[in-house]
């Protein structure tokens, strides 16, 4: 029974598709204006999670992430650049592939540019003027009617008081804080800001708002409802609860089953600013000499809905962490190559215990931090106890290992790979088996020691003996 965190209804739900095997879920993806910072990547990690274990469970999965490619921020950088709006924001789309591709991010299905959607965009705003809850402002743009609709402000909690007594006037700014409430822009006219940006549409030369892109797209490719809308806890208010207001309104239908929500990512305690000198990309932790999978495993180290602060400690804890995983993995894949024998009913019940484990904690809420620490605890207590196993037991729990992986994505299967025999070690190898061969055993414990002082174990089998790093 898998729980979620619905933040609509500030509870644990058990979750309920509507149309069962299929799910929907849309992700707020990236504004294309510069390099994701760190913070949108846990973002992210955590919505490929989520995907990851619809999956697992056996759901048809449609994940939808859109691509912001037009907004005040793509505008104001291209402008700032002397670049085409296209041409700028294509660089940092294809930035952002590349990083989706080495954080092993593949749950997504569906990758919506804002600019090719327009005519979606126009059609529901439309709708809406129809309905009466938009109206044309005399700078030309449509603007969104908040005190139409008597739910708005439901998702992000907003005081109904505060909130009558603040709406007046209008936002024209795509982005604004949770205490400036006013009627939003879903079309903008177009201003010598923007330059070539604009379309010639029924609704005047202008552009879309931010937050009508997402209504838009989203309804395309799901439908008028649909199961998840997952984001960053930084995108309730102002982004997702006009998402839902302009969208309800306009389809007269609840427009979301399950709202995800995870937390921020701070620097150092501090939420990330580049005036502080705190603020991230993924670039700069590669330069650091990390990998994209050490980062993913960084993200792990707390739930999605709790702060995670990120430090450089913490990076080079995460690092060791999984560096030791994936010895302990590379241990059993090279035990897992010798001479085969039947599975035991000890391994497999071992395999079945690791994963009952695994899928407890992964099911309630999306609690990775718990089920990574299972996994770790199980390879601890096989390397602890010297369980002595059948190389086919040792595949049977390396694969229970590799079917929790496909929620994880940490690319288990090629732990190891890395990892290099130093040629001094390899020689104490080898005359440790010829010290054998000639029974001089006092002579092959000293290698063996010596083998082991280099960060190595031995594993003697009848055909061979492996060398194996410690962990």
């Amino acid at each position: 029974m898998f729980q979620i965190y619905n933040t609509a209804t500030r509870k644990k739900e058990v979750f309920s598709p509507l149309q069962p095997p299929n799910v929907g879920m849309y992700s707020c993806g990236p504004t294309v204006y510069d390099f994701p910072h760190i913070g949108n990547y846990r973002a992210y990690i955590s919505s490929d999670v989520l995907a990851r274990v619809l999956l697992y469970q056996g759901y048809a999965l449609t994940h939808v992430m859109n691509i912001t490619d037009v907004d005040d921020k793509t505008i104001r950088n291209s402008r700032a650049r002397d670049m085409s709006l296209k041409s700028f924001t294509s660089v940092y789309e294809q930035a952002f592939y590349e990083d989706l591709h080495s954080l092993n991010i593949k749950s997504i299905t569906v990758h919506p540019k804002a600019t090719d959607h327009i005519n979606e965009m126009v059609a529901l705003i439309e709708v809406l003027l129809e309905k009466g809850v938009a109206y044309r402002a005399a700078d030309g743009g449509v603007y969104y009617a908040i005190e139409k609709n008597s739910q708005y402000g439901k998702l992000a909690c907003l005081d109904r008081e505060n909130l009558r007594a603040g709406a007046s006037g209008r936002m024209s700014l795509d982005e604004y804080s949770k205490d400036d409430v006013r009627d939003f822009a879903l079309w903008k006219a177009w201003t010598p800001d923007d330059g070539d940006v604009s379309w010639e549409t029924s609704l005047g030369k202008g552009r879309p708002g931010w937050h009508i892109e997402c209504s838009a797209m989203s309804m395309k490719y799901l439908g008028q409802s649909f199961d998840i809308h997952a984001g960053g806890i930084d995108l309730v208010f102002p982004h997702h609860e006009n998402e839902m207001a302009q969208s309800e309104m306009a389809t007269r239908k609840p427009f979301v089953g399950y709202w995800v929500h995870n937390e921020w990512l701070l620097v150092d305690g501090k939420k990330m600013s580049k005036s502080l000198g705190n603020f991230f990309t993924l670039r700069d932790v590669l330069q650091r000499g990390y990998s994209s999978l050490d980062f993913r495993y960084f993200v792990y180290s707390a739930h999605y809905r709790q702060q995670l602060n990120f430090t450089w400690d913490a990076m080079e804890a995460a690092r060791e962490g999984r560096e030791r995983l994936s010895m302990a993995l590379y241990r059993l894949k090279l035990l897992s190559t010798r001479s085969s024998s039947s599975p035991s009913h000890k391994a497999q019940k071992m395999s079945a215990l690791f994963l009952v484990e695994f899928e407890e904690a992964v099911f309630d809420d999306l609690n990775i931090s718990r089920g990574l620490a299972a996994l770790h605890e199980h390879l601890k207590k096989i390397h602890k106890e010297k369980v002595r196993l059948s190389p086919d037991d040792y595949t049977a729990l390396l694969e229970g290992i590799y079917k929790a992986d496909t929620v994880l994505g940490l690319q288990l299967a090629s732990a190891g790979e890395s990892v290099v025999i130093p040629q001094h070690v390899e020689a104490l190898r080898e005359a440790r088996v010829k010290a054998r061969a000639a029974k001089e055993w006092e002579a092959a414990d000293a290698l063996r020691k010596a083998i082991e002082e280099a960060g190595f174990d031995v594993e003697d089998a009848s055909d061979a003996s492996y060398l194996i790093p410690r962990i």
